[in-house]
């Protein structure tokens, strides 16, 4: 870890150098519920049972309110009612003075990113300790991942409305090289993050979690991510959950507001029911589909078009589409799948490193922002059928994009 001025923000080092982690991501992280719940332990050793996060306070004192939490397992274990703390590390704690404040008098658990040294305690006000939760062995993903994903939403309402005028005044050639290079990065960070989950997991387990993890949007993708930990595959094939029960579950972390009809969970794990009954093995499918990528490749063309042409991209996503995914999963969500999750596993798992990228780079945007997409267009980016907007390009300008917001 690198020292950082701001106890709030813990600086740490990346595949692509340092980045910055806030507490306030980790706050979030613990709204979601982007972690693996059902193994949540404290550092004393107790099972943690989080039947409510807590309401996040976003004025003084604690950071959630009225978090209901039981305490070791069984019907009998306790259930507390009270406040949450939320640090990078447990002697913040103490840094922050909170001992000795009294607005912290309910605090019942304090949860901290990483591991607190082996006999280190939180004691509350009255002398009381504390129990801790340490969040950084339980995160469904990497640090580096959930900043960069929080970058991406952080930055891009202040910055995209000037993208366009900054872009056009940056010659041609140079901000098609910049560009270019950004989403290089970007997939290498795809890759190592997908590599990261398969080291976990394995290929299949991996597969699973992906393809839910996409299927739940930006929105919902951490109780995604809960369900397929708690609902592996092969539970999918040989027992089938109902997916109204699951949407129904009575999980508070589901977001509805701002999703579209066709992005509620109960719609998207209807589609993933329907995938799987019709492909049961489908990661041993893609995987099959994915080496034989490498298989005769086309001499190498210039442009997004030319290469959709020369290594047949629609026949291609039509395959994908039927023989992977059942004819479950329809239109951009179908690109988006493509893009963000099979073939950056793909790729980390070795079957088609080069062939992965170059569709990842040149593949149809998916589930594009239309503001993005507009900036890409009045960039010169994109000019209909000769020059098509690529996923690669969009990428590129995500990448830029943080890389300004972080200046």
């Amino acid at each position: 870890m690198i020292a950082g001025t701001d106890p709030c923000v813990a600086e740490l080092q990346g595949i692509h150098g340092a980045f910055a982690f806030p507490e306030r991501l980790l706050q979030k992280i613990w709204l979601r519920g982007d972690f693996d719940r059902a193994a949540a332990r404290l550092v004393d050793g107790r099972a943690l049972r989080i039947l409510f996060p807590g309401r996040w306070n976003l004025l003084g004192g604690p950071d959630f309110r009225q978090a209901r939490l039981r305490f070791g397992t069984g019907v009998d274990a306790p259930v507390f009612t009270g406040d949450v703390e939320l640090h990078l590390h447990a002697a913040d704690w103490d840094a922050h003075g909170h001992a000795r404040d009294p607005a912290y008098n309910d605090v019942g658990l304090h949860v901290v990113l990483f591991p607190p040294p082996p006999g280190s305690v939180t004691v509350g006000t009255g002398g009381n300790r504390i129990p801790v939760l340490a969040l950084l062995p339980l995160l469904h993903r990497g640090l580096e991942e959930f900043a960069a994903d929080e970058a991406v939403e952080q930055m891009a309402g202040r910055v995209l409305a000037r993208l366009p005028d900054e872009l056009a005044q940056v010659p041609a050639e140079e901000r098609r090289r910049l560009l270019e290079n950004h989403a290089a990065r970007r997939w290498r960070q795809k890759v190592h993050f997908a590599g990261l989950r398969l080291r976990r997991l394995g290929w299949e387990a991996a597969c699973h979690q992906t393809a839910l993890e996409i299927l739940g949007y930006r929105f919902n993708r951490a109780p995604m991510l809960r369900l397929a930990a708690c609902h592996p595959l092969p539970d999918w094939r040989e027992r089938p959950p109902d997916p109204a029960a699951l949407a129904a579950t009575g999980d508070e972390t589901w977001s509805l507001q701002g999703v579209r009809p066709a992005n509620r969970p109960v719609v998207r794990l209807r589609q993933y029911a329907a995938w799987v009954a019709r492909v049961p093995r489908w990661p041993e499918v893609w995987r099959d589909a994915a080496r034989a990528l490498e298989a005769g490749l086309p001499a190498p063309v210039e442009g997004a078009a030319a290469v959709r042409r020369a290594e047949g991209f629609g026949e291609w996503r039509a395959k994908v589409a039927e023989r992977v995914c059942g004819g479950a999963i329809p239109g951009t969500r179908l690109d988006s799948l493509i893009c963000d999750g099979l073939l950056p596993l793909a790729a980390a798992e070795g079957l088609c490193i080069a062939a992965a990228e170059r569709r990842w780079r040149h593949w149809f945007p998916g589930d594009l922002p239309p503001s993005l997409r507009r900036v890409l267009v009045a960039a010169g980016e994109c000019d209909g059928a000769a020059h098509p907007l690529s996923h690669g390009a969009a990428q590129g300008a995500l990448g830029w994009l943080i890389e300004r917001g972080q200046r």
